[in-house]
């Protein structure tokens, strides 16, 4: 038998009890039989809620119930004043819930965002030193690469391993994608949201079942960071398919912390390039990939968002 709300944290138990209050009580029921397959019959509405969180492995798995309702997480998170868009979908709305549950704790940071303790900025808006500072800012730059590209890489059912959580939450909801590849003519796509940008770059594993493996050595690998915080890494690597190398990649990332979480990151913006084999002049002697931008040229990626980071309303 499991143990109250075994994948749950005290707060998100202590949450999800205050959530399940506002379901009605026929709906609770029906939730109970469904979390226990009809095992346990509680007699009022009080049991059916203890048998509920008894049985739920986690509080995502509770919250994506059918009797969960997204309007009872709507009227949740109102109460709590958590002000969401009434238009939010069921998953965004799980997110905030899980979110909130979380913020001041580090306990749900390697699924929903990037966590890093490094960049630590001063009330000036300056960092600690610049020799301090390449080194933290290429550690972060190192470390989110290596969380960012295992978990995309997961999702690539040829790899044959479990896959992590992919979805629009670890990017900010204004975020950009611009996408060049070129194969056989040079072809480019944008795209605007967190929704479309993280199902685009998902397509690319998952649908036509790449696998990008970046060079975090030998150059392959740069990070700088504005005054005002956005932190741009760029990483280069190779493409594959299976057993078969099809070309190279650039990746330019945009990352920006989280202002109500400490020491977490969203993805702001991403530039994408692909360059196939056969896009490849033969005889080319193919070196190991790297980045090609100097430091000054990479700067000149955050100079045009920065009047977004100084928008409020843009968070």
């Amino acid at each position: 038998m499991a143990s109250a709300g075994a994948g749950m944290t005290e707060r998100e138990r202590d949450g999800c009890r205050e959530l399940l209050e506002l379901l009605q009580t026929d709906d609770l029921l029906a939730l109970a039989d469904t979390v226990t397959s009809r095992l346990v019959q509680p007699s009022n509405r009080q049991e059916a809620i203890n048998v509920i969180l008894l049985y739920s492995q986690s509080a995502e798995e509770l919250l994506k119930r059918k009797k969960v309702f997204r309007e009872i997480i709507f009227k949740y998170l109102a109460t709590k004043g958590v002000i969401v868009p009434p238009s939010s979908e069921k998953h965004q709305l799980v997110y905030r819930a899980k979110e909130y549950w979380c913020e001041g704790l580090k306990i749900c940071a390697s699924e929903q965002t990037y966590t890093n303790p490094n960049i630590q900025q001063q009330e000036d808006g300056g960092t600690q030193g610049d020799q301090d500072d390449n080194k933290e800012c290429h550690d972060l730059a190192e470390e989110f690469c290596q969380w960012y590209f295992r978990m995309l890489n997961s999702q690539n059912p040829l790899i044959g391993e479990p896959q992590q959580e992919w979805g629009p939450q670890h990017f900010w909801g204004d975020v950009t994608l611009k996408f060049c590849y070129n194969t056989s003519e040079q072809n480019m796509e944008e795209y605007s949201g967190a929704e479309l940008v993280s199902l685009r770059l998902l397509s690319l594993v998952k649908e036509e079942y790449l696998f990008l493996n970046p060079n975090l050595n030998a150059g392959g690998l740069k990070c700088t960071v504005s005054r005002y915080g956005l932190v741009v890494v760029a990483v280069a690597g190779t493409v594959h398919r299976s057993t078969c190398c099809l070309g190279v990649f650039e990746q330019i990332f945009g990352l920006i912390r989280c202002p109500f979480r400490e020491n977490t990151w969203k993805i702001k913006f991403v530039n994408l390039k692909i360059v196939g084999q056969n896009a490849i002049e033969p005889g080319t002697h193919i070196e190991r990939p790297r980045i090609k931008y100097e430091q000054e040229e990479l700067q000149e990626f955050y100079v045009s968002k920065e009047l977004a980071l100084i928008e409020p309303q843009k968070y």
